[in-house]
């Protein structure tokens, strides 16, 4: 009998309390997850379009070089003294230029 007049009370609750804990995950997950992946992503994208012939790139395999030639969307890498591979420019990870420290 206690077990039924339980149930009927619990019932009884406000339906909003019952989506609360959902639209609270959902704020940790985007304050925690998805705002620094957007942030991320934008500094990536600002790094691409910056990227000019004669910085040191690395790319997403992680081979070394320099930037040749830059056409559209296309990155031509020279890899030592005539050898030359084409990249797609979303294929580079890092930009190290002469003038900037490491970090």
């Amino acid at each position: 009998m206690f077990l039924g007049q339980a149930q009927v009370a619990g019932g009884a609750q406000n339906p909003l309390l019952g989506i609360l804990p959902l639209i609270l995950i959902f704020f940790v997950f985007y304050f925690l997850l998805i705002l620094p992946q957007q942030k991320k992503q934008k500094q990536h994208n600002k790094m691409l379009s910056e990227i000019k012939e004669g910085d040191k790139i690395t790319t997403v395999g992680g081979i070394l070089g320099t930037v040749a030639k830059i056409k559209d969307n296309i990155v031509t890498v020279e890899l030592k003294e005539g050898v030359k591979v084409d990249f797609v420019r979303n294929a580079i990870a890092h930009i190290k230029r002469e003038n900037t420290p490491e970090k």
